[in-house]
């Protein structure tokens, strides 16, 4: 279990305020807020990233606030994907791995294995300029996953796909998820994303962390009235 208690960061003016937030062990937790309210500085600051003025980040009870971005065995995901350009979608996968001293035949049965979860072995010598949106998205998942993080923190990473490409890389996470049960925290500020994909909402204003909530429980809160022009679509995915 991830468990974040009494965490404050300061950026120029901002404040980011978070008094517990926990992520359960195998849990698909969702960030929700608008633009500006802290998302990705809570993301960074996890990863390790951002240092906080104080409070504690804790993984099964052990304290890893000043632990190095490297050693914490957190994945992070951002918006682009940042994907080794010169390198090619198998290398780009391996790269984590190899960085370990995992030996070569590990790597292959690992790459291979992802690859073939994620429907993406056709791709495995090509270049991340030669694939769609949804293609390196999973490919970034696939990096992402190769290390077995302790939680995958995804920074928006549906943000720059067609409506069309967004719900199918729903279906993908939401999928894997349930394949793999890995443990995640995405953040988003698409209604969409967070009542689909979220086993729980955690919704922010203003740097802090105002409640945390089932879906169905926060589409009846005060919290869902600035997404109402978006509710219908959202109940038919919900209900599905």
């Amino acid at each position: 279990m991830i468990a974040i208690e009494d965490l404050e960061v300061r950026l120029g003016d901002f404040r980011l305020l978070i008094g517990r937030l926990e992520v359960r062990d195998g849990e698909y937790l969702m960030v929700l807020g608008p633009s500006g309210v802290g998302k990705t500085v809570l993301l960074h600051t996890l990863a390790g990233l951002m240092k906080p003025c104080r409070g504690r980040i804790l993984v099964d009870g052990e304290d890893v606030t000043n632990t190095p971005p490297e050693k914490r065995g957190f994945a992070l995901i951002p918006q682009n994907y940042a994907l080794f350009p010169n390198m090619s979608v198998y290398d780009n996968i391996a790269y984590g791995l190899r960085a370990r001293g995992v030996s070569e035949d590990d790597v292959r049965r690992t790459v291979t294995e992802l690859a073939d979860i994620l429907e993406i072995k056709h791709l495995l010598g090509r270049k991340p300029n030669q694939l769609s949106g949804g293609e390196q998205q999973r490919v970034a998942v696939a990096r992402a996953l190769a290390i077995k993080p302790r939680i995958l923190l995804l920074d928006e990473p549906l943000a720059n796909l067609d409506p069309r490409l967004r719900s199918k890389a729903r279906e993908f996470l939401k999928g894997l998820h349930q394949e793999l049960g890995f443990t995640a925290l995405h953040v988003t500020h698409n209604i969409a994303d967070a009542v689909y994909l979220g086993e729980r909402i955690a919704y922010m204003e203003e740097g802090r962390l105002v409640a945390v909530l089932r879906p169905e429980e926060f589409l009846a809160s005060k919290y869902a009235k600035p997404y109402i022009d978006d509710l219908m679509p959202v109940f038919r995915s919900f209900h599905g």
